[in-house]
């Protein structure tokens, strides 16, 4: 099955318009400060965009997939008493980015990247410890949102299972995860961390739009 294309609105950067391809959407905000972007899925609703607000469209999540309402009720709403993160990469590995918000006001609580040779996985797990150490800093019982279950398997045994090999080029991202793993072995936190329910509510709000 050919995988689903996705638009791309740029309403602030180098080179503000709509895009058919992250690649180039990536060109025209990279070393953008403050740039505004998102993708759609198809190019009539991203062209919408283009001719509105960002702030119309910067915190709105995706359609709701096809749930009955029996099971909607059954998971209920996200819990505002949190934190989400995410992580995004350009190819598998490439250059990877995490971020953490504010889970009901989307508010950027950190952002680190982006690293080269890079994986999803390994941004993910890092946005969670990131998120626990910001939490216990802050002496907060907010819950952490992800939506990634690799993640949070990894983040339970207390190291990170990638298969990715460290080089010279990503030798600084290798160090920041064996500080993580450092961190859950001598820290201990209370934090629940709970899978986001992308089918009820839409992508996670820490999601970084390139999907």
């Amino acid at each position: 099955m050919a995988k689903k294309s996705k638009f791309y609105v740029v309403w602030k950067g180098k080179r503000p318009g709509v895009y058919s391809t992250w690649e180039d959407c990536k060109a025209a905000i990279t070393g953008y400060k403050g740039a505004q972007y998102k993708s759609f899925s198809t190019f009539d609703e991203a062209k919408k965009a283009y001719n509105s607000n960002y702030e119309e469209y910067k915190g709105k999540k995706n359609s709701k997939a096809s749930l009955t309402p029996e099971q909607l009720l059954k998971i209920g709403d996200p819990n505002n008493h949190s934190i989400s993160v995410d992580a995004a990469s350009s190819g598998n590995p490439g250059v990877m980015e995490y971020q953490g918000v504010d889970t009901k006001t989307g508010k950027k609580l950190f952002r680190q990247g982006p690293f080269a040779e890079g994986t999803n996985n390994i941004g993910e797990f890092l946005a969670i410890v990131h998120g626990l150490a910001f939490l216990k800093q802050h002496q907060s019982d907010r819950i952490i949102y992800t939506d990634s279950r690799t993640a949070m398997s990894w983040v339970r045994k207390k190291t990170c299972n990638t298969k990715l090999v460290e080089t010279k080029d990503n030798k600084v991202l290798f160090d920041l995860i064996r500080r993580a793993i450092s961190w859950l072995k001598n820290n201990s936190y209370n934090t629940p961390i709970v899978k986001w329910e992308t089918k009820a509510w839409g992508e996670i709000p820490a999601d970084f739009g390139r999907k």
